[in-house]
């Protein structure tokens, strides 16, 4: 269920203030910052970043705290928006979160840098979900010893990551209990096999109690590897992995906490929209930018700006460095 704030035309915030003393109705500064930031997180990520901040002060320091930035989830807007705006969006709501990021949530990642950046502040980081990025082999090897704390990971449709990341993150990531690298049918094209990838996740993978590994070239024996190196899998998704031949009976009679879907399952692939994304979010981008300025005086003029798209280009975009800490 969706939260949703509806503003209406009425008191400003020093009236409600006022109110407040006139009928002793608790003050906004006497709430507790994270209680704010867990009711905040519920909101669209639009109504955060800038209904919420327009209300007190209190509230502000709230959203501009690491509070509400706590769990991030951006999947949907990221499948639309450019990639630069990407970028400036993550790098100001994971700077803003101060360390204390716990869920990310991230669609369409360009680059190895921003992913570098992502594992830079991942200290506290439990899931992350990057479906369909771009990142390198390379940049995950270098990085996974930062990424030790998590326990589900999504990396599925991301062309660029291979055995060899996996192997990285199997042997960093420790907790890790959920995997999922689902792939596109057309992203087997050319290829021989995946059984390096099945066979890195059976040798470095022992916590795993789900996997999914849809559409991929691999073969029974890899799966076989799977089963063996990963004794505590309850659910593997083989979806589209037409070259796997299971046998029912070893499985129900060896394995019955295992549930497997696939490999013949008629089913449709679900793009999610990821063919039409030519819909840029440019609301955003001045989102961001009004969000890091800090300014939200006069909610009128800011709702006028939101939809104006003419004027996006003449603001300039700042990190957020505290500008909700005045008086």
């Amino acid at each position: 269920m969706q939260i949703h704030l509806v503003c209406l035309k009425g008191p400003n915030a020093k009236e409600l203030d006022q109110m407040e003393d006139e009928n002793n109705f608790p003050q906004w500064d006497e709430l507790i910052p994270d209680a704010l930031g867990l009711i905040f997180s519920s909101l669209p990520l639009q109504e955060v970043l800038t209904i919420i901040p327009s209300v007190c002060k209190s509230w502000r320091k709230a959203v501009t705290g690491p509070y509400c930035w706590q769990e991030i989830d951006i999947e949907q807007w990221s499948n639309r928006c450019q990639p630069n705006h990407l970028d400036q969006m993550l790098r100001m709501l994971i700077t803003s979160s101060s360390g204390s990021l716990r869920k990310l949530c991230v669609s369409g990642l360009q680059n190895d840098t921003i992913f570098s950046f992502i594992t830079e502040n991942a200290g506290s980081l439990q899931a992350l979900q990057l479906p369909r990025s771009e990142m390198s082999d390379s940049i995950v090897e270098q990085t996974a010893g930062r990424l030790s704390t998590i326990t589900f990971l999504d990396l599925s449709y991301c062309g660029k990551v291979g055995a060899r990341a996996l192997e990285a993150i199997g042997k960093h990531c420790k907790l890790l209990v959920t995997l999922c690298r689902n792939m596109h049918p057309l992203n087997a094209a050319g290829k021989l096999s995946q059984d390096d990838e099945a066979n890195a996740i059976a040798a470095t993978m022992p916590r795993l109690k789900r996997l999914e590994m849809a559409y991929h070239l691999i073969s029974t024996g890899s799966v076989l590897n799977i089963l063996s190196g990963c004794p505590q899998l309850e659910f593997l998704d083989l979806r589209g992995c037409w070259d796997v031949k299971l046998d029912n009976q070893f499985l129900e009679e060896k394995l019955t906490k295992l549930k497997v879907l696939g490999p013949l399952v008629m089913d449709y692939y679900e793009m999610d929209e990821w063919d039409d994304c030519s819909d840029y979010s440019h609301s955003f981008e001045y989102l961001a930018r009004e969000f890091e300025m800090g300014d939200y005086d006069d909610y009128d003029i800011y709702d006028e700006m939101w939809h104006n798209e003419g004027r996006l280009e003449e603001l300039e975009l700042r990190f957020y460095e505290g500008n909700g800490e005045d008086s």
